[in-house]
């Protein structure tokens, strides 16, 4: 299947610096894949003259005038430029131009534009925001990471369906796991929300494996763990945050003494293998389940090679036909087939 995939390149916190650079990188190695540049045309220009990329084959560029910034209020964005990089992105994807859209932008304001301009998919209440998280199986997939604070167990039970569909489209997997994240493992731990969301997961027909508490994210106990936005933004904040701490840890020891310099030395290759296995750019890439469009928020801060893996992650989306999959199961559910 033959995608097209529409970039904001002014988005993030590194802009067309990295975003070009990252779209051409990943066109070079890919087939059946065309990407439209979004943003200020001179300066997308500028990228691709550098790159020697200008007449690229698959690739083109669309002019936005405007750009979101980072710290923008997302009624703003969306009110107040409707031709921005953002804005025009999203609305290739809704005019049926580009098959999925990418951005490193402004969080809040992607959703508000995208929700608005895209739309929910049937009986698809909420969007949420899904992401791939390391663990020692392999990875797992998280959501909701921060979309909405507030959840009913319907919500909840929506959660599990677009995420075991996005694993199941993807990854193949016919019938993933699903874990909902709770204090504890028994029935009865839990508010009521959880446990009105669990007994909704138990009789959906999904391979509900049943409550997982937060060690059982790393340890790969389910292929998706379903939370509300709240939990899971704080869940994954605090992992972030220890990582970080590792690292400090390890760097201080290790640069204690000559003798411990001399161990950090010897253990470089084990330390690189270490931080290659946890490195977050190769899990870069959000996406944004629920909307009638498939749209990859990939982190603020992303490199290079981090934006390159968030449009694979859009185009792997695309091809796997996300949306038409979430569609199917949730009508089937409602008729009571599943």
């Amino acid at each position: 299947m033959a995608v097209t995939v529409a970039v904001d390149c002014m988005g993030g916190d590194h802009g067309p610096g990295v975003t070009v650079p990252a779209a051409v990188d990943f066109l070079r190695d890919s087939t059946d894949v065309s990407v439209v540049l979004v943003g200020l045309e001179d300066v997308i220009a500028a990228q691709l003259k550098a790159l020697g990329a200008t007449a690229m084959p698959g690739l083109s560029v669309r002019h936005a005038s405007e750009t979101v910034a980072m710290d923008e209020a997302p009624a703003l964005a969306l009110r107040g430029k409707k031709d921005s990089s953002m804005r025009v992105a999203i609305n290739l994807v809704k005019d049926g131009e580009a098959h999925a859209c990418v951005s490193a932008g402004n969080t809040g304001a992607l959703m508000a534009i995208s929700r608005f301009v895209l739309k929910m998919l049937p009986d698809i209440e909420r969007p949420a925001i899904c992401s791939m998280l390391p663990t020692r199986t392999g990875h797992t997939h998280m959501l909701d990471l921060g979309a909405n604070v507030d959840c009913t167990a319907e919500h909840l039970l929506q959660f599990g369906v677009m995420g075991a569909t996005l694993v199941s489209s993807i990854e193949g997997k016919p019938s993933p796991s699903i874990g909902l994240l709770n204090i504890g493992e028994e029935d009865i731990k839990g508010n009521e929300v959880a446990k009105r969301a669990a007994d909704l997961l138990r009789a959906s027909g999904l391979n509900f494996y049943g409550n997982v508490e937060g060690d059982d994210i790393y340890k790969g106990t389910t292929d998706v763990v379903v939370c509300d936005g709240f939990v899971g933004n704080v869940a994954l904040k605090a992992s972030e945050g220890v990582i970080r701490m590792m690292g400090h840890y390890l760097r201080e020891e290790f640069s204690r003494n000559a003798l411990t310099k001399l161990a950090g030395l010897l253990a470089m290759p084990v330390l690189n293998a270490f931080k290659h296995r946890l490195d977050p750019r190769h899990y870069n890439g959000a996406t944004l389940l629920g909307l009638r469009g498939i749209v990859v928020k990939s982190h603020g801060s992303a490199d290079r090679l981090a934006f390159r893996i968030a449009i694979g992650r859009a185009v792997d989306e695309a091809r796997g036909g996300v949306l038409n999959h979430i569609t199917e199961l949730m009508s089937a559910m409602h008729e009571g087939a599943v």
